[in-house]
């Protein structure tokens, strides 16, 4: 027997990915570029604090083409996350204008926070979903009393993605970034079983 709860929770995290990626015949300098790079993006960054910065997936690749000079290909990742759009939103316009940093992709999602918050009022509304299935199963059946069994809280949620190449069209012409938070469906689902009869008959 299965009782379930679910609601559309607005969004309230936005991570962005960026990257320094160089390419150059000396593997050395390559390197350096992208150190360089890295570090006035960091500088900028640090001075939001609304934004948190990690970085990630440093790699150095060798590139050879027919016909052309074999040349090595540095990068080095960026992700931001925040909870201020509109920080996020300038931080990210200015690091691709004026550090020269790549935007890999943008993304709304959910914060721990509001996650509980939303799961707690729906396993509420799950588990009362569930008993009054049990109760009304038990009356068709003809038994005047019923006890839970095993029972199990299951949580899940779906997304709904940001357009990514939207936003990245929008920078690479210059114009602010189209920030569109959106909504998470977030779904609580209760599972178990019913156990009918007077629970006093089973002692």
């Amino acid at each position: 027997m299965t009782g379930a709860a679910s609601a559309s929770v607005p969004t309230d995290r936005l991570q962005a990915w960026l990257r320094v990626e160089v390419d150059h015949a000396d593997p050395a300098a390559a390197a350096n570029a992208v150190n360089a790079a890295m570090a006035k993006a960091l500088a900028r960054v640090k001075g939001v604090p609304a934004v948190r910065p990690t970085t990630s997936g440093y790699s150095t690749q060798q590139i050879t083409e027919k016909g052309r000079p074999a040349r090595w290909r540095v990068v080095q990742s960026l992700t931001l996350d925040s909870g201020d759009f509109a920080a996020m939103g300038t931080l990210v316009g200015r690091l691709q204008d004026e550090d020269g940093l790549l935007v890999s992709g943008m993304s709304f999602s959910l914060g721990t926070e509001a996650r509980r918050r939303a799961e707690e009022t729906l396993t509420q509304e799950a588990i009362r979903a569930w008993q009054d299935r049990a109760q009304r199963a038990a009356q068709g059946l003809g038994f005047a009393q019923w006890r839970p069994g095993h029972v199990t809280v299951q949580t899940g949620d779906i997304a709904r993605p940001f357009p990514v190449m939207r936003a990245q069209s929008a920078m690479l012409a210059g114009a602010p970034v189209p920030l569109e938070p959106g909504s998470v469906d977030v779904t609580v689902t209760v599972t178990g079983d019913a156990i009918l009869g007077d629970p006093a008959a089973s002692r």
